[in-house]
């Protein structure tokens, strides 16, 4: 039985096996583009890689996908999500899955306090509570440029039903 019948797609991503610094080269070697907020998650000394590498299989689907036509919360959508037998991705997945998808499609959005369309939000766990902060990466091109940005959004922000994340399966 297929869980998610609308339109998902699953990526074997690999993680690990590089030093956080070395992560962070590769981004530049592929002239990825890093916001203020992807830059301060990057150098944070929460943020860890791990030595071992590790394959997980992701997979990508909108908010509508985990029953949530209408939207919701963070806490609602990942609470949705592990009801489906989804968890969320440790947050050394979104760079790992920047430099894998560098095929991304462009599209052009201009609302603000929303996600943009086309980009692709990675599900992990913030590494701190404090609203300020940033909350977790997503992907997503503009003017031909691949960027991996950083967010922030508090626990009261209505995901889209249209909004797309990255989960492991």
């Amino acid at each position: 039985m297929n869980l998610f019948p609308n339109k998902h797609i699953t990526r074997l991503i690999k993680i690990g096996g590089l030093q956080k610094d070395e992560l962070i080269d590769q981004l530049k070697q592929h002239s990825i583009a890093l916001n203020q907020y992807a830059e301060q998650l990057l150098v944070d000394p929460h943020f860890t890689v791990s030595r071992t590498e590790k394959r997980l299989m992701a997979i990508e689907l909108a908010v509508k996908d985990l029953g949530l036509p209408e939207g919701a919360t963070i806490k609602r959508l990942f609470e949705k999500a592990v009801e489906s037998g989804l968890t969320l991705c440790p947050l050394e997945v979104a760079p790992h899955f920047r430099l894998l998808y560098l095929d991304q499609p462009e599209m052009i959005s201009t609302t603000k306090n929303k996600a943009p369309a086309g980009s692709i939000t990675i599900a992990s766990q913030p590494l701190k509570r404090d609203d300020t902060f940033p909350k977790g990466f997503y992907v997503r091109k503009i003017d031909g440029v691949l960027w991996l940005r950083g967010y922030v959004a508090d626990e009261a922000h209505i995901w889209d039903g249209q909004d797309r994340f990255l989960f492991v399966q």
